[in-house]
């Protein structure tokens, strides 16, 4: 695992700014660094050794010089094509899965990707053609940002490296700030910095005289197979497991485990066959995860670390976490992630986590939400709207939400895992709302492409490309390489994602539980308790922390300042603060949401 930076073209000072852009991402990789310069770029790197302690620093070269790679990740099938590439005669000079992609690409173009299984980013300069190439993996495990700036393109890792060039104009994206109060993440393509974008997952692009062309390579597909049993399925989820699981083992150095109470990453600790598992909670007894861990860890064999996190360390951490983060979250788990990652970085440089069973396995349980809406949803669109509308004026009561939920159309009331503000809620906060960009407009190019299928598997579709990317992979890339730790997710795997593709709906979400076949699979190795648990999140006190005074006073503090009022009415946003403490209303998430743009703010533009 790694961090690269770069840039096209040729400055007077160019070693010096190479290495700014290096410092800044220092630690994604602390083992050692290198860099390639000539007239037509500068590719930085940073390592953090996994794989091939001592042959693996990069830049790596093909034999002629005239090709060079900077990668960021792991490669779980380098050996499979390695063994191919030197049957075709090419020559490897260590055993690093950085050089296979570099021999992959000068023997199969573009059409290497299809062949990898993996996370990735990695950019290989062509200096005969004077073309630099680059790709991100098929989910987003690994970040990419680039730029295009005087004719040339800078890309990172992180943004911060991007934001080390010379003169690039640091400036607030405001229409991404319209959207991350709706979605709880950044969810453009061009980020919270104008004129930065990421390269999303499943692309790759090629940059040559001053001309960028980006292209997806792969798109993830739900073909429903009808004909499969049950039985079948469970074995084949099983099967694939066990597979990815051991080739995300494969390291230099010692690999541990996530351990949460839920059912994913106990199916990943339990068969992971490592030493150690790593969990934190907080000092609460619904929000504390630390005596569960500790007594599946001690019924599978395995030694857990775990800390509990105080308010004052939760707290006093958000200002890291945001900058580390590059752009805002508004997931509150971002920050316990933070502190997870911390504790097993003390003990090992990889640990497994279980991101992606939701997406894939149908986890979540607003995809129930179909089933429960049923009744609703069969009535005509005028008799349901008409309901809706009167839901909405009646007083708080038993079922208004339910009836005004199912006057909606699924693309209206679902955007992914996180709704935080309507559109209307927006313009009655922002001091100059722009109207861009309403959420369902981002959404139906990705709900027309599904049109064909269930309701529930239009809600993963949505989930795996919009909330897995701008959250759950984010955070864990961002707050694991803040403390150095590679994180590897065995459930985003291209075989896996094939058995998880043609689950019918009936094996997914039903009245038993959600992830229904994943869970049959599960019970092979987890106790009945751990199976079945249902799907919690990461469960994080702010609710009642937002209540007390210190923490009450923390936020309106931030609420009435100078940035505040820049973007937003202060008045409005203070009575979302008021009225939770009132207990009027839970705004929690709201002013969360408010409240972690400005920490973001104040380490990027007031600092």
């Amino acid at each position: 695992m790694c961090g690269i930076c770069g840039f096209t073209g040729h400055l007077a000072n160019t070693e010096e700014i190479l290495e700014r852009m290096k410092d800044k991402i220092h630690h994604r990789g602390p083992d050692s660094g290198g860099s390639y310069m000539d007239d037509g770029v500068s590719l930085g790197f940073r390592r953090l050794s996994i794989i091939d302690l001592e042959g693996g620093t990069q830049p790596i070269y093909n034999e002629t010089k005239d090709m060079v790679i900077t990668f960021n990740g792991e490669i779980y099938n380098y050996q499979e094509i390695r063994k191919d590439l030197e049957e075709k005669g090419h020559i490897m000079g260590s055993n690093a899965d950085t050089e296979v992609l570099l021999h992959g690409y000068e023997e199969y173009g573009e059409e290497l990707l299809a062949k990898l299984r993996g996370m990735f980013t990695f950019v290989i300069w062509d200096a005969k053609n004077q073309t630099l190439f680059g790709a991100r993996d098929f989910f987003g495990i690994k970040p990419f940002y680039y730029a295009l700036y005087d004719n040339q393109m800078i890309y990172g890792s992180e943004i911060k490296s991007i934001l080390e060039y010379p003169n690039f104009p640091r400036e607030v994206n405001k229409n991404a700030l319209e959207n991350y109060l709706t979605f709880q993440y950044s969810v453009l393509p061009e980020t919270f910095f104008k004129n930065v974008f990421r390269l999303m997952p499943a692309h790759c692009f090629t940059f040559k005289n001053g001309e960028l062309n980006v292209r997806r390579y792969w798109e993830p597909k739900f073909e429903i197979d009808h004909n499969k049993s049950l039985e079948q399925f469970v074995d084949d989820i099983d099967e694939a497991m066990q597979d990815s699981i051991q080739m995300h083992k494969i390291s230099d150095v010692e690999v541990g485990s996530f351990l949460s109470s839920g059912v994913d990453s106990s199916y990943v600790a339990s068969c992971f066959k490592g030493d150690k598992t790593f969990t934190v909670g907080f000092d609460y007894e619904k929000y504390n995860e630390i005596d569960f861990a500790k007594a599946l860890s001690e019924k599978i064999e395995i030694e857990n670390h775990s800390k509990l996190i105080t308010k004052d360390e939760y707290w006093d951490t958000l200002g890291k976490v945001q900058y580390h983060m590059d752009e805002p979250l508004a997931d509150p788990s971002a920050i316990a992630l933070y502190f997870v990652s911390q504790t097993a970085a003390k003990h090992v440089k990889v640990a497994l986590s279980g991101e992606g069973a939701d997406e894939f396995f149908g986890g979540y349980n607003i995809y129930r939400e179909p089933h429960a809406l049923l009744l609703l949803t069969r009535l005509p669109k005028f008799v349901r709207k008409s309901l809706g509308y009167v839901a909405k004026r009646m007083p708080n009561m038993k079922g208004k939400n339910y009836l005004i939920r199912g006057s909606k159309d699924l693309q209206e009331r679902f955007i992914g895992n996180a709704f935080m503000l309507s559109k209307e809620e927006r313009e009655r906060i922002l001091k100059n709302p722009s109207g861009n960009y309403p959420h369902t407009e981002l959404t139906k190019p990705f709900y027309d492409k599904v049109a064909h299928l269930d309701d529930v598997t239009k809600m993963q579709y949505i989930d795996i490309h919009f909330w897995l990317i701008g959250d759950i992979l984010l955070k864990a890339d961002k707050m694991s390489m803040a403390h150095s730790l590679e994180v590897r997710v065995p459930f985003l795997d291209r075989r896996v994602f094939d058995i998880a593709s043609t689950l019918p709906t009936k094996y997914k979400v039903n009245k038993e539980n959600t992830k229904f076949a994943m869970r049959q699979a599960a019970h092979r190795y987890l106790p009945d308790m751990v199976a079945e648990k249902k799907k919690l999140g990461f469960p994080v006190p702010i609710r009642i922390w937002l209540k007390e005074d210190a923490y009450y006073n923390r936020v309106k503090e931030a609420f009435t300042s100078k940035a505040a009022e820049e973007f937003f009415k202060t008045n409005e946003i203070v009575q979302y603060l008021d009225d939770h403490r009132a207990g009027k209303a839970d705004n929690s998430r709201k002013i969360w949401t408010i409240y972690m743009f400005l920490v973001w703010h104040k380490q990027y533009f007031e600092i």
